[in-house]
């Protein structure tokens, strides 16, 4: 036994991948699916239970860019294909979305992502206004501009499944999770990843992959890699049960009001990006679990106003559950995946920006894929984690950067 009381974390590891939320699972699950014998993923909490346990489990094919496109259609057929491909379930709901806009500017960007995402595969179908009503028992189509159906989109009822399933289908493979296990260092020699450190002892391991989320330049540092990130609050409600709110109603993003509602427990969950929201410095992260994250209830109140015209059943619920999480910001909205340059052995996938848990499954198939045989099979250069080395950003400039991004998510450019 160890000081902890815990037993030894294991001598060797093939990858030790560090952050048991969406995108470590994902990851680890894809290394031990594409030969590792031994992968070892690791969190200083209980598994799974921090940020992605808190996201609103969407699933999002109309992206801005082609990368995220890619990553997104990925992640979807995994998810879908998971239970016939691996015999543990992974509940979801094929439930489609409306992507729709009440203004004449920001129908405009709908109809641009839109004519992109049809290049790109993503199946569209335009509603009239007269028929948002029909395609949803919760919103008014009364002051719809422009309004898309993407037959095609998902959501995970209770995000958590999404990551117990993946720690159950890895364990089949030989994927060892160990909570509870802060790494507290990792050992480079001669320019490159030899072992991680914990409480419990040391990992011999010729591979490390950053998936800390919140955490996320915290381990970077620990190898000598600056790690561009930019933790921000973000909350959503879940509202008590609504008389014929059914769970198939489709997802709803109202790009005008920065919000997104789905049905959920009955009721509806919605939540947005509001104009401030609140950044944490890497040292305020390290010991913060998000059971204990501050809540403002005003901020979702806010959104009520701004959706209860459309959506008139929300007016008269309370409030079921509150939720706080975390997004991870970058400067430029763009995720970080792939190797650290000048630390061999190092690589990363975080950045979320609001499109974690949705991109996960895509990202973790690729950054797998490209560890285990030397290349993605997609161009993965868009999202280089080491974009930002020339121009470095000074810690005023990368929060005002990633608040920005944030605040802008569904702002027309």
């Amino acid at each position: 036994m160890t000081d902890s009381g815990l037993p030894p974390v294991p001598a060797s590891a093939d990858a030790v991948v560090i952050g048991a939320g969406a995108f470590g699972f994902a990851t680890a699950y894809h290394l031990a699916k594409g030969g590792l014998k031994h992968v070892v993923l690791l969190d200083q909490f209980e598994p799974g239970t921090q940020v992605s346990a808190r996201a609103a489990g969407l699933f999002k094919l109309i992206q801005a860019s082609e990368i995220k496109t890619r990553l997104a259609q990925r992640a979807t057929e995994i998810v879908t294909g998971f239970s016939a491909n691996t015999g543990i379930p992974m509940p979801f709901v094929a439930s489609g979305s409306i992507y729709a806009a009440r203004t004449p500017a920001h129908a405009s960007m709908v109809e641009a992502e839109v004519e992109d995402s049809r290049g790109w595969g993503v199946r569209l179908e335009r509603l009239e206004p007269s028929e948002v009503r029909i395609a949803t028992n919760y919103l008014s189509g009364d002051n719809i501009v422009s309004a898309f159906f993407v037959p095609d989109d998902i959501y995970i009822e209770e995000p958590r499944s999404l990551l117990l399933a993946y720690r159950q289908a890895g364990a089949v493979l030989g994927m060892q999770t160990i909570g509870h296990t802060p790494a507290i260092g990792i050992t480079v020699l001669n320019g490159r990843v030899v072992g991680v450190e914990t409480p419990r002892g040391t990992i011999e391991t010729p591979i490390v992959v950053d998936t800390a989320g919140a955490w996320a330049k915290i381990v970077g540092g620990f190898a000598g890699v600056d790690i561009p990130v930019q933790p921000l609050r973000h909350q959503l409600r879940i509202t008590t049960p609504i008389q014929g709110i059914a769970p198939t109603d489709p997802v709803v993003r109202l790009i005008d009001s920065a919000a997104y509602i789905r049905p959920s427990r009955g009721g509806l969950m919605f939540g947005g990006m509001e104009a401030n929201p609140l950044p944490f410095a890497p040292g305020d992260a390290a010991g913060l679990s998000l059971d204990r994250m501050p809540l403002d209830h005003q901020l979702n109140d806010q959104f009520v106003a701004a959706l209860a015209e459309d959506i008139p059943a929300l007016r008269d619920t309370s409030i079921q559950e509150e939720r706080g999480g975390v997004f991870t910001m970058t400067a430029d909205g763009q995720l970080l995946v792939g190797p650290a340059a000048g630390v061999e052995g190092f690589w990363m996938a975080t950045g979320c920006n609001g499109t974690g848990f949705s991109l996960s499954s895509g990202v973790g198939y690729y950054l797998a894929e490209w560890i285990t045989t030397g290349k993605a099979s997609i161009d993965m250069s868009d999202l280089d984690p080491n974009r930002f080395r020339t121009q470095p950003l000074s810690a005023d400039e990368l929060t005002n950067a990633a608040i920005w991004q944030y605040a802008n998510y569904y702002v027309p450019r």
